[in-house]
């Protein structure tokens, strides 16, 4: 074999051994990297998550999430895309996870895994501040009623819409949905009671007219049969933050009493 053909025999090698080394050096460092999860959320469905004056997205199930990955180690992207986009990314594989103030009932356990149970919701019926007409679910009888889509609102108010006899609008956020009953649009509106309830503290011209009715717990949710481990993490780090007292920490910031 003649000189040059040696010398480039052994570049060829050298190459070769390089590019080995370069690919397995760049999976060493893929699997030493974190997995970044992609979580949804909703936009606006204060106390638990809403935008501050600064713009910045804040509320119980913002520093809940903030607070279980500092505790668990793993890192996330929070995406702010509507109560109902939320879920649609999550049966499509588009987001990892959900926490939005999402109730764990028994339709959505057929799609998707949840948590252990953090908060402990109802539905209560909301009015104009100024409404003197409305007083229990008979007077809705011939009226529109405002319902966010996809929330137990919703569903309570479908529940019993035909026994009362009023038609329900959708809405895909909350404050939409105030505005509408506040206008005189609708008559009244169906929402979680912490969110109704923190709203008006908040100046929301709204009144609540009825006792709570019992709801289902909110829970974090993944895909059916995915990230399990993420799961895992989020209920660890759940149970450690009931026992150091941050969990009650972060819920005395938001809901008083």
């Amino acid at each position: 074999m003649s000189l040059f053909k040696k010398f480039a025999a052994m570049a060829m090698v050298a190459v070769m051994a390089f590019g080995v080394t370069a690919c397995g050096g760049s999976e060493e460092a893929a699997d030493d990297a974190a997995k970044k999860y992609i979580i949804a959320t909703d936009t606006t469905f204060a106390p638990f998550e809403f935008q501050n004056e600064a713009g910045e997205y804040v509320g119980i199930d913002i520093e809940l999430l903030a607070a279980i990955a500092e505790d668990q180690g793993f890192e996330y992207e929070l995406q702010a895309l509507g109560f109902n986009a939320a879920v649609q990314a999550l049966e499509a594989g588009q987001a990892d996870g959900v926490i939005a103030g999402m109730s764990i009932t028994e339709e959505r356990q057929q799609k998707f895994d949840f948590s252990e149970p953090y908060f402990d919701s109802g539905v209560v019926m909301g009015i104009a501040a100024d409404n003197e007409e409305i007083k229990s679910y008979e007077d809705l009888a011939g009226k529109k009623v405002a319902v966010k889509i996809g929330t137990e609102g919703q569903a309570f108010a479908e529940s019993i819409k035909d026994q009362y006899g009023f038609e329900t609008v959708t809405f895909d956020d909350s404050s939409a949905m105030y505005q509408d009953v506040i206008g005189g649009n609708s008559a009244a509106c169906f929402e979680d009671y912490p969110v109704m309830g923190y709203g008006i503290t908040q100046g929301v011209a709204l009144k609540m007219v009825t006792d709570k009715e019992q709801g289902s717990s909110y829970g974090f949710a993944v895909g059916k049969d995915q990230n399990t481990e993420l799961l895992e993490m989020f209920n660890t780090g759940l149970a450690n933050l009931k026992e150091n007292g941050k969990y009650q920490e972060i819920l005395d910031t938001y809901i008083q009493g």
